[in-house]
């Protein structure tokens, strides 16, 4: 059993949401001795009570602002879509000194719907935990998620050092490697990295349903490694999804056009026969796959 006195980070967390991300920090939190107290908030009551079932949570409540009452660190981890309302709903409830932080894979958009409405002496964090999978729910956490995963915090001019500080110890302690950045880096590393993969794969696999029933069905039956992967990508929650690339519009249309000139440059290559030209693409990728996993981002749950 860990020694909770000396595990202890924050005496009381809020988790608003608890699908993969949230139900997995605050398994990591029960099972390390993180916080004394995990309160929680979900849109359903089902959710609360698979919560309290699966022991993450010492009290539950559909109320959001009744669950930030009295927390030390409140942690958003529902789709970024929903975040404006969010501190609507939380902001006259929570205590000077307490810390906001979020999940999103977003953080412009985040920053701008939360920032101005943090009320004084109150610290923003803006976070974003580079881990999942493709399920979602409560029953979908586990404690491991994070480790040697990286969390990028993206701090604001506003945010205070003692504030960054503590959030950067907490994601250690969930066994996160942390990395400082600015927002708007933030939002084009991730519209390359994962954004754009999302979106290829959910356009891949909506491609495979729009083919006629005979031919879909044989894709499926005969799905080999790259399709299988794609749909294991694209069945990733429907509703973060979303949200993610509305509030990320700007760097991953970016990130799209270049895709486009890259495809139609392969797609002349394969037309007039230009192998060395095909080569030497599939040997600089196979460069990436091999830092990729030296980098230690290859997991068996991805």
């Amino acid at each position: 059993m860990p020694n909770k006195t000396s595990a202890l980070i924050f005496e009381r967390i809020a988790l608003i949401g608890i699908g993969l991300i949230g139900s997995s920090i605050a398994r990591r939190i029960k099972r390390d001795g993180l916080a004394n107290h995990v309160s929680v908030s979900a849109r359903s009551q089902q959710s609360l009570d698979k919560a309290l079932e699966l022991g993450f949570a010492d009290s539950v409540t559909l109320d959001q602002k009744e669950s930030v009452k009295n927390a030390d660190l409140i942690i958003i981890c529902s789709p970024v879509g929903t975040y404006s309302n969010i501190i609507q709903n939380i902001k006259s409830n929570l205590k000077l000194g307490a810390i906001i932080t979020d999940v999103g894979s977003v953080k412009q958009a985040v920053i701008r719907d939360l920032e101005p409405h943090i009320p004084e002496g109150v610290h923003l964090v803006p976070a974003h935990p580079v881990a999942g999978t493709e399920r979602s729910g409560p029953e979908a956490g586990f404690a491991e998620l994070f480790e040697d995963r990286w969390c990028i915090i993206t701090p604001t001019s506003q945010t205070e050092k003692k504030s960054i500080k503590q959030v950067t110890e907490f994601w250690k302690s969930l066994g996160s490697n942390v990395e400082i950045m600015e927002p708007k880096h933030h939002d084009l590393v991730m519209a390359m990295t994962s954004h754009l993969p999302h979106l290829i794969a959910y356009t891949i696999v909506g491609t495979a349903t729009d083919l006629e029933k005979s031919l879909t069905n044989e894709v499926i039956k005969f799905s080999a490694g790259g399709f299988r992967d794609f749909t294991r990508i694209a069945a990733s929650d429907p509703t973060m999804w979303r949200d993610v690339f509305l509030n990320n519009r700007d760097a991953v249309l970016e990130m799209l056009q270049r895709f486009s000139e890259d495809i139609t440059a392969l797609q002349r290559a394969i037309r007039w026969g230009e192998g060395d030209t095909l080569h030497e693409l599939f040997s600089r990728t196979q460069e990436v796959r091999r830092g990729v996993i030296e980098a230690k981002q290859e997991k068996m749950y991805d």
